[in-house]
């Protein structure tokens, strides 16, 4: 039954998200790597980028914009921790 499900999902998942090589998931990546939601969107959008879209642009710039959010989290963090 486990694996009947597990297919069907495989099957949901979009080719620009599944290496060409290994096969590896971009999900299965960030999971592996621990990545919070901001880099591990960022890396999916990355991973996509030349496979998605006519140009590797759009994914790119979504990238950039989940590295910013990050960068903004950080800083706060600090931030916050200075100020204890």
């Amino acid at each position: 039954m486990l694996y009947i499900e597990i297919e069907e999902m495989q099957k949901k998942i979009p080719n620009y998200y599944i290496g060409k090589i290994h096969g590896y998931e971009a999900r299965k990546i960030i999971e592996d790597y621990e990545l919070n939601y901001n880099i591990g969107t960022a890396v999916s959008y990355l991973l996509r980028a030349n496979r998605k879209h006519e140009t590797s642009k759009e994914c790119i710039e979504k990238a950039r914009e989940h590295l910013r959010f990050e960068l903004e989290r950080l800083q706060l963090h600090d931030k916050n921790k200075t100020t204890k």
